[in-house]
């Protein structure tokens, strides 16, 4: 559990080594961090056995691939979610109880990602679309970052409902009130509102 009382420390940064095929092994071996770090919402709410960050990513890339919004660029949409923690392989899931000022954080997460693309990946076409997706993301003005935004907000109520039914946990109000209402997407609302009559019929049942 890490809460404002406890110091997160972070793994050193990657030297990049010159040899291409060494430092992209280096990058694939070092985002598989990315299924075995838990996301820290949950570990500080003492769930069992709690989703991992690239848990998390995954269904937002499916969910994703559910838009019928004819308007937004689907296949970014996809790459956006699996790209958008990518950071977290090196920082973490920093959470605000931590006490780490929202600029810090951004700066570390930065760090990670030139470590990433530039001393492992060699700044390579896909390195650059890593760096730009994951920009597009951070920035959140563009269509596909505002959708994928929201998908993010829905992801974690969805897993929040679910560790309700599963584990009859009472203390996860704070997740919705952090994500549904703050939805813009009418496609995502309307899932939202789908969630929390789900929601509120389990809550009548126990």
């Amino acid at each position: 559990m890490l809460d404002s009382g406890t110091k997160r420390t972070f793994p050193p940064l990657y030297v990049q080594s010159g040899d291409k095929s060494k430092d992209r092994l280096a990058f694939i071996h070092v985002i598989e961090r990315l299924k075995t770090q838990k996301r820290t919402g949950w570990v500080n709410h003492k769930i069992p056995n709690p989703e991992s960050i690239s848990d998390h990513m995954y269904r937002m890339a499916v969910l994703a691939m559910l838009c019928d919004d004819t308007q937004l660029d689907v296949s970014k949409c996809v790459m956006m979610a699996l790209v958008h923690d990518l950071a977290e392989a090196q920082v973490g899931d920093i959470t605000p109880s931590e006490g780490i000022p929202k600029a810090e954080k951004h700066r570390l997460e930065a760090e990670a990602m030139h470590n990433f693309t530039h001393d492992m990946l060699h700044d390579s076409p896909a390195a650059q679309r890593i760096t730009s997706l994951w920009q597009e993301y951070e920035d959140g003005q563009s269509a596909e970052a505002k959708f994928v935004k929201d998908l993010d907000r829905f992801e974690m109520a969805s897993q929040a409902l679910e560790y309700e039914r599963a584990h009859s946990t009472t203390t996860l109000q704070p997740f919705f009130n952090n994500s549904i209402p703050n939805i813009q997407h009418s496609q995502v609302q309307d899932w939202g509102k789908s969630l929390l009559a789900e929601r509120e019929q389990l809550h009548k049942n126990n």
